[in-house]
């Protein structure tokens, strides 16, 4: 069983940066890739993006490519999600997920809102 926890969400005006956090936890923790995806009311939720754990690659979607980046500090089970030059479509809560087995994304945090005002 593995635990994700969130953190750094909060309120921003428009072309300023938030900084999220996902903490890993668990008996035994792997992953192959960490990702990170958002939910904007009455939307779908939609992927942000991800890395993966060993090479540290990472992919974006376009929508934040130039803008967001994700880092990964492995000692210590944690990834981030940089987000800088937010706009008010960015609004979201924020999930971090992990990708065990190379399969899909099994486990899920529990979110954090992230509101860009304009």
């Amino acid at each position: 069983q593995v635990q994700l926890v969130e953190s750094g969400g909060g309120l921003v005006q428009a072309g300023g940066s938030l900084r999220l956090s996902c903490t890993a936890s668990g008996r035994t923790f792997r992953a192959y890739t960490m990702g990170w995806f958002r939910q904007a009311p009455g939307k779908e939720r939609e992927f942000v993006g991800h890395i993966t754990w060993n090479a540290g690659n990472t992919y974006y979607t376009n929508s934040v490519k130039d803008r967001f980046t994700i880092s990964r500090d492995s000692a210590k089970n944690t990834v981030f999600l940089q987000m800088d030059s937010l706009k008010p479509e960015d609004t979201a809560v924020y999930y971090c997920a992990v990708n065990t087995a190379g399969i899909r994304y099994d486990y899920w945090g529990q979110g954090t809102q992230v509101t860009v005002s304009s």
